[in-house]
């Protein structure tokens, strides 16, 4: 997979902002077959960092009553990508 495919998009929340100033962690959208090292690899190709680990999350949106029916929440992933302290993504 290529870098740009494997992540989709910074995710810019309250508890992303407070991870990226006390953690030096960044928090990202990415595809859903993409693997720890595809992501490491991917953020050091784009971003020009040092990774030095990558946690992710299987999230799924809650399911939603319409007047047609239920339907399901997407099932999205996010990766949370610590970087070496000398390092700094300046997209945040």
């Amino acid at each position: 997979m290529q870098a740009t495919t494997v992540i989709r998009r910074p995710i810019v929340t309250e508890k992303a902002s407070f991870q990226t100033g006390h953690g030096n962690r960044y928090t990202f959208e990415v595809d859903g077959r993409a693997r720890k090292d595809q992501i490491k690899a991917a953020v050091q190709q784009l971003y020009k960092v040092r990774v030095l680990s990558v946690a992710t999350q299987n999230r799924k949106a809650r399911d939603r009553q319409y007047k047609y029916g239920l339907v399901e929440g997407a099932i999205t992933k996010r990766a949370i990508v610590k970087v070496h302290p000398e390092d700094k993504i300046e997209l945040f």
